[in-house]
């Protein structure tokens, strides 16, 4: 489903904390016209787990201390930032705005599936056709300035959104919200183009923003894309203490903020300031740490949890390691092939190139066994094709492939009607030079052969690639995988950049392999027609960077999207796995089921939820031992 803000892509991790998919989960509910149908807690399926009335989520301290400040560093790896607003394409975004400054309609349990509970609405309505949502909106609902939060705002919001003047990530996700309808003063309604149980859930996941935002004294506005360092007038618990572009970004408490006493607020936003430190890169943010410059790490680096998060702070307790589980859809991660390049557009060469990585040698010399090998987009999820093992379409699988292929069985392989395969491996009896021997018969049957020192096709043409990605975190991977690439005679080039520049050139699709990291979520919904539509490959700042434009891929997103229950979801989603997975569009890595962090031993947080993003955890739910409240 929607998270709050557009999907970004990044190696190894998830994207700013800002935008965990936990955030914006949401649902519909059927309901007659008047007010007494309302309810503040909604579920997809079924029931919500909290009751109207509800006192806070399970899995938050209600009685954690509030105050102090939190120091953390880079979220992800921006190592500088020259704006203050996350709904544009361009630039890059100072950490932590969407999740302190924006709040939405409504927002997700972290300890459930599917299920909505309001924020700044106070209840929300789904029409009895489906065909339109109303949300009556807190009457203590207010933003940074004091101004209350209208409906007008709410049409702003959303209006904006949609517009040219913001990431066109938004009017993919929209597409099918016909209109933003103020009944008024604190009541808007969202009409729809076509019945998709879905839409209120994105719709709810709106974040919510003042129309004065960018009004000049003299009563112009700033156009929207042209807002950079213009204070966000948000809806959210912070607002801007100072920052230092380059260097750090500081919040400060709001006191007015009108959400504390809100139940699904209740625990949350627990320190007086936060403060977020940049470092140019990972070296030197791990020394930083240790060295007590911040607060908490997430590490996403195997090598470093295993050997450098040792010293005397940790032995005598003032710093602290612990992994901890988690219930997240793994997602999928993995060398993506952008098909937009002649060179990717056949199947065989892209099967083949997933032949050369070696997980086993990689888990084994550079991971520490850390990570086991992801074999689904929807991996460690009940929606994974390979859930229960490498099984064959289920017969309700089976009546929504078996029309497609009849359709379209150029976008339909054969393979997709037998077991789920899994990612090659070394492991014996396999090997890598089995696996390589396999990926040179695929480059030949696809017209690659082998003469005058390279991998040359019949124009004799050299089979040759760029591999872009930002900053170095990858580079022993790369070396690796590359290595064994050259032994086929394929001519690679790795080419690193700052951040930024890789940000645009992931915007404007200029790459030809690059590192993608797809956060899962247990109900993929309408997220889905952005990353692999083919409407959104046409539109540049999408998430489909791999370019897949398959008409059986999108007919099954629209089967997801369309889904009435759990049953219908998981044969949607696992039959959309079965068809990506044996497109080969990406070289599939790993993943690990645990969050590593390390943290100074000041800092408290409660028991985990089922799901979680390791950043927006502890930003939002833990807190500082021993302030003075």
């Amino acid at each position: 489903m929607l998270s709050q803000l557009p999907l970004r892509l990044l190696p190894c991790q998830f994207w700013a904390h800002w935008r965990p998919l936990g955030i914006a989960i949401l649902c519909w509910i059927l309901i007659c016209p008047s007010s007494a149908g309302a309810a503040q807690g909604i579920a997809q399926y079924g029931k919500p787990k909290y009751a109207d009335g509800f006192a806070h989520f399970d899995y938050v301290n209600p009685n954690a201390p509030r105050g102090g400040t939190l120091t953390l560093p880079n979220p992800d790896r921006r190592t500088s930032f020259d704006k203050f607003n996350p709904f544009t394409l361009r630039g890059v975004t100072a950490p932590g705005i969407g999740a302190l400054m924006f709040e939405s309609l409504a927002v997700g349990s972290a300890d459930e599936v599917s299920s909505v509970y309001g924020l700044i609405a106070e209840d929300i309505k789904v029409a009895a056709d489906q065909m339109s949502v109303t949300f009556r909106l807190r009457p203590e609902a207010q933003f940074s300035d004091g101004s209350p939060i209208l409906a007008d705002d709410v049409k702003h919001s959303f209006d904006t959104l949609i517009s040219k003047l913001a990431n066109p990530q938004y009017r993919t996700i929209y597409a099918d919200v016909k209109q933003a309808v103020v009944v008024s003063e604190r009541v808007i309604r969202f009409d729809f183009k076509v019945r998709n149980s879905e839409l209120p859930l994105m719709v709810g996941g709106l974040p919510v923003f003042s129309k004065n935002w960018g009004k000049k004294a003299d009563g112009s506005h700033t156009p929207f894309d042209k807002i950079t360092f213009e204070h966000p007038i948000g809806s959210g618990p912070y607002v801007i203490e100072s920052y230092r572009a380059g260097k750090s970004m500081i919040y400060k408490r709001n006191p007015n903020y009108w959400g504390n006493k809100v139940n699904v607020r209740v625990g949350f936003f627990n320190f007086d300031r936060i403060v977020y430190k940049l470092y140019s890169d990972d070296a030197v943010r791990l020394e930083a740490f240790k060295a007590g410059e911040f607060d908490a790490l997430v590490e996403y680096r195997a090598k470093n949890w295993a050997k450098s998060y040792v010293g005397p702070k940790f032995n005598n307790g003032t710093l602290i390691k612990k992994a901890f589980p988690n219930h997240n859809g793994a997602g999928m991660q993995g060398f993506a092939m952008n098909l937009r390049r002649p060179i990717f557009q056949d199947a065989r060469v892209r099967k083949a190139l997933g032949y050369a990585l070696d997980f086993e040698w990689l888990n084994r010399q550079l991971f520490y066994d850390q990570y086991s090998r992801i074999n689904s987009y929807f991996q460690n999820s009940d929606l994974s094709a390979n859930y229960n093992g490498e099984t064959v379409p289920t017969a309700a699988e089976l009546k929504l492939l078996k029309p497609l292929q009849e359709k379209y069985p150029q976008f339909v392989p054969e393979a997709v009607f037998g077991a789920m395969p899994s990612a090659p491996s070394t492991a014996p009896p396999s090997s890598l030079r089995t696996n390589l021997r396999k990926a040179k018969e695929l480059l030949a049957e696809a017209g690659w052969t082998y003469r005058d020192g390279a991998l040359r096709n019949a124009k004799g043409e050299v089979f040759r690639f760029e591999i872009v990605e930002d900053g170095p975190f990858f580079l022993r991977i790369l070396t690796a995988y590359v290595r064994n690439l050259e032994k086929l005679g394929i001519k690679v080039d790795i080419r690193t950049s700052d951040f930024a520049l890789h940000q645009k050139r992931m915007d404007d699709y200029d790459f030809d392999m690059t590192t993608i990291r797809f956060p899962d979520t247990q109900s993929p919904g309408n997220e889905l027609y952005d990353r692999y539509g083919s409407a959104a490959a046409k539109e540049k700042g999408s998430d489909n960077v791999i370019g897949v434009q398959s008409p059986v891929v999108d007919a099954l997103i629209d089967a997801i999207v369309r889904a009435e229950t759990r049953e219908q979801l998981q044969a949607a989603t696992r039959s959309l796995d079965r068809v990506l997975w044996n497109s080969y569009y990406v070289v599939p890595h790993w993943y690990s089921p645990t969050h590593r962090i390390a943290y100074r031993k000041e800092m408290g947080y409660p028991n985990p939820p089922l799901y979680f993003s390791a950043e927006s955890w502890i930003l939002s739910l833990w807190w500082q031992q021993g302030v003075r409240q």
